[in-house]
């Protein structure tokens, strides 16, 4: 997988000159004021957490992720790599067990490389940008709006709960939606697409922590609850269908419980 991805690398360098040469002034993310520890436990966690099974990480991991932060990867670019890495990995009819973070690193330099395109865009590319704003369902300034909106509500919940697991989950997910929203905010060319790719690994992150958060007593009481309420529609929903619909309405409780915002773009 190294192998593979020097080309990509190399051209990845070639559009890292191109934002230091510019006169397009790269704005100050949040990445860059989270601590050394974070962008690699961060990196680590969602790694795992997608694997299904913990697994240490080797030293060759951790130079991988060294050499991201060395070269500016932001945090939530390197995270939407992995996820994206993975949601194709799950896809495959046949699988090998992923045992090395090496496997994400052809979409992390991908990604990279399209976060860099939209960072230099020219002057036609970034008019265009805007005419296409204009028309998408999600303008720039209403998705702006909506993550300042849950970032505030994630906020205030970090210093509500009372709970120390889901609180750390709040405030990690308001870290990465902050340095996302600047991001997204400071971009020449938006893309509403990636951001929701970035948003759905933030509430995969914010829904195990919901569901760690029940007692086992609680954890009964509301699956009976439930239970009874799709009883009457159980007969005709396939397996599948039936515990995902249950999955579904037990995170909307959650999230109602805890005061959790949705972030997705189609919640605007």
């Amino acid at each position: 997988m190294l192998g593979s991805g020097n080309g990509r690398l190399s051209s990845n360098r070639e559009s890292e000159d191109k934002v230091q040469s510019t006169k397009y002034k790269e704005p100050s993310t949040k990445f860059r004021a989270l601590n050394y520890f974070s962008y690699f436990s961060e990196i680590e966690d969602t790694f795992i957490r997608r694997r299904g099974k913990h697994l240490w990480l080797s030293p060759i991991d951790w130079a991988l992720m060294e050499s991201w932060k060395e070269r500016g990867v932001p945090l939530h670019v390197a995270l939407r790599g992995i996820e994206h890495a993975f949601d194709s990995y799950e896809a495959k009819k046949y699988k090998r067990s992923v045992k090395t973070l090496l496997y994400c690193e052809e979409e992390v330099e991908a990604q990279y490389a399209e976060w860099l395109e939209s960072r230099v865009g020219s002057h036609d590319e970034a008019q265009e940008a805007k005419d296409a704003d204009r028309e998408s369902p999600f303008p720039r300034q209403a998705v702006l709006e909506h993550l300042g909106l849950a970032l505030d509500r994630l906020n205030l919940q970090c210093e509500k709960t009372g709970k120390e697991e889901l609180g750390e989950a709040l405030s990690r997910a308001a870290k990465l939606l902050s340095e996302i929203k600047d991001d997204y905010e400071s971009t020449a060319q938006p893309d509403a697409r990636k951001l929701e790719e970035s948003l759905t690994g933030i509430e995969r992150l914010l829904n195990d922590a919901l569901r760690s958060s029940m007692s086992t007593e609680q954890s009964t009481e509301v699956g009976k609850e439930i239970k009874q309420q799709l009883r009457p529609y159980r007969a005709h929903m396939e397996k599948a269908v039936y515990q995902q619909t249950f999955d579904n309405l037990l995170l909307k409780r959650l999230r109602e419980q805890h005061g959790v915002p949705r972030l997705s773009l189609f919640y605007l």
